[in-house]
């Protein structure tokens, strides 16, 4: 959206520390690559089409699991009392940058950009339209995303800022207008731990062809930033024939929106009027620039309104269609969840791989990657909690209401391999599911869930060792940042046991992690019915993905379907939380240590090759 000048700082302030705490407590997977792959940058979605993993700007915006598990962060969204569209946290790599480009989406025409950092360096700088400013943990920001504008990081710290999209009420304007006047301010916004905020969220579907006003809008918006990139008189000449195409293109739409409405017969006739100006526009826009950020003239208007002029949609009204949260969570309840499948694994056995290889097929539901939340959004389940000392959870734990809570959570979660949520009223629904903490909480789960299945992946204590320790080393795997009896952060799942590790070295907490895990998902499995879990080693899945997937695959009675056959067709590619590339005994970079904690896993290593 312009602006009337590049930068606004809003005269509020939010808590930067409970914002970190809260991004820190997301798992690692939550965060994606860039819609953009801009290489160093990432980005974990919080309010996107369906609540699910995409980054449409078309739909019912909902927010998606990882905001629902950020109560600070839904009340700094909701204090401005506004409606939001796609809203993200993006994260920039030290020593990387954003560059320099200009939004000239048509999703850009009506919204403004919102960047509240969360963390930051003074170092790093935010660049608009030649000015330069550096954006403060805790600071509300908006700028004119019109004009050119790139951000540099050149510190070693990672950046994360909260990115909202919004086209603002009109207290929203006027609290814009104030906040360089010094007469506004607002002052810090607490966290408020008894306040569960709830978010105004955009519910827009597209028009299956646009109205001639927005056309005329959108276009006199444009024809005023034209100028020529070389002022000569034939340039000029040009631009006064690319003006003409335009106002032409107004008449001849108008005319055939009059004649033909928004119908389905009338649509290939829309599409040769979008298809003519795309190639007329390409030929006379040859030399035309925007006024503003330089940005060729053809470029802005295919983003601007070429591609956004016609829509194979279903001709619906998403807001008067759109159920309440409560009435979407009954609808869903009449789902019924058959023999959900666990995979359940030691941290850093390959699980993420083995569940990236069978989600690819649309007959398994998942809540897109793993599901810390869904039990530690619970208090009485978190370590801490009476009776609960680690991750650790059996049948006891379990109520009636903690299991309709569970299950309601992962109804409302689920999505399909196209990040398309769950429908109401589903019929059949099979869930795959994988969070390394619940492997040690096979019992509780089978009491949720009565009929479900596990898959059990075990790695060779050598390599899964190994990697245990590098994951602790780089920090990207921390669970707590703080844990009552233990110094500084703890990283992976929370075994039963752990206090008396405290103080030891790195290489015997990766081993009581790996022990304690197998030896209670084989005490565990061993008690349920034989039925009920299979096993495997990822040795197996790497040698032949095709054979054991297909094992797999009838043990949890699904087919062996297209998606399925093309993932296996060859080796297994690396799945996303591999951190070094694998190679023959990469374990030996960290022999020693691994050495000297292997008499203490054997009786367990032992245990699993009699599998």
């Amino acid at each position: 959206m312009k602006l009337a000048k590049a930068f606004f700082r809003l005269p509020v302030q939010f808590d930067a520390g409970r914002l970190r705490a809260e991004i820190e407590a997301l798992p690692d997977s939550a965060w994606a690559a860039h819609p953009s792959e801009i290489e160093g940058n990432s980005s974990l979605r919080l309010v996107t089409a369906d609540g699910g993993e995409n980054d449409e700007v078309y739909g019912s915006m909902l927010p998606t699991p990882h905001l629902r598990h950020c109560p600070y962060l839904r009340q700094v969204l909701a204090s401005f009392g506004v409606v939001w569209s796609r809203s993200r946290l993006m994260r920039l790599d030290p020593h990387t940058s954003v560059p320099e480009h200009a939004d000239i989406n048509y999703h850009w025409f009506y919204r403004v950009r919102m960047h509240i950092p969360i963390v930051t360096h003074p170092e790093v700088q935010f660049h608009c339209d030649g000015q330069a400013v550096h954006m403060a943990p805790g600071e509300a920001w908006i700028f004119d995303n019109w004009r050119l504008h790139r951000v540099e990081n050149p510190t070693d710290t990672t950046r994360i800022h909260l990115v909202a999209d919004t086209s603002g009420t009109a207290a929203f304007w006027e609290f814009v207008a104030q906040a360089g006047t010094g007469q506004v301010s607002t002052g810090e916004l607490p966290y408020r731990p008894d306040f569960d905020a709830s978010l105004l969220t955009e519910r827009i579907a597209p028009r299956l062809v646009m109205p001639p006003a927005e056309v005329d809008l959108l276009l006199a918006d444009f024809r005023g930033e034209l100028a020529v990139r070389a002022d000569t008189p034939e340039a000029r000449a040009q631009l006064g024939r690319y003006h003409w195409l335009l106002q032409g293109f107004c008449f001849d739409w108008r005319q055939l929106y009059a004649l033909r409405g928004e119908g389905a017969p009338g649509r290939p006739e829309f599409r040769e009027l979008v298809e003519t100006l795309r190639a007329h526009s390409r030929q006379l826009g040859e030399g035309l620039i925007m006024r503003t950020n330089r940005v060729a003239a053809h470029t802005v208007l295919e983003g601007r309104l070429l591609r956004h002029l016609v829509h194979d949609l279903p001709s619906v009204t998403v807001a008067a269609a759109m159920p309440s949260a409560g009435e979407r969570l009954a609808s869903l309840r009449r789902s019924r969840l058959r023999k959900p499948v666990f995979i359940v694994a030691a941290p850093r056995s390959g699980s993420t791989l083995l569940f990236e290889t069978l989600a690819v097929t649309p007959q398994f539901w998942t809540v897109a990657g793993e599901a810390h939340w869904l039990i530690e959004s619970i208090p009485e389940l978190r370590p801490g909690a009476p009776g609960v000392d680690s991750n650790r959870l059996t049948a006891a734990h379990c109520t009636e209401a903690i299991a309709r809570r569970v299950e309601d959570e992962m109804l409302e979660n689920l999505s399909d391999p196209k990040g398309r949520a769950l429908p109401a009223g589903a019929a059949d629904v099979r869930v795959l599911e994988k969070t390394p903490k619940n492997a040690l909480r096979i019992p509780f789960f089978a009491r949720v869930f009565p009929d479900a299945h596990f898959v059990y992946l075990w790695r060779d204590p050598r390599d899964n060792l190994s990697s245990i320790i590098e994951a602790w080393r780089s920090g990207q795997w921390m669970t707590y940042r703080e844990l009552a009896g233990w110094d500084g952060p703890w990283s992976l799942l929370l075994p039963p046991g752990w206090q008396q590790l405290r103080g030891k070295p790195l290489e015997e907490v990766a081993a009581h992690q790996w022990d304690a895990t197998n030896r209670i998902v084989l005490d565990d499995l061993a008690a349920l019915p034989k039925d009920r879990w299979t096993a495997l080693s990822y040795a197996e899945l790497l040698a032949d993905p095709r054979a054991t997937v297909r094992r797999i695959c009838a043990f949890a009675d699904i087919e062996i379907d297209a998606a399925l056959q093309t993932r296996v067709a060859g080796p297994l590619p690396p799945s996303r939380h591999t951190q070094t590339p694998p190679v023959s005994d990469k374990w030996r970079r960290n022999e020693e240590q691994v050495l000297r904690v292997l008499p203490v896993v054997e009786a367990t290593w032992q245990r699993l090759k009699a599998l």
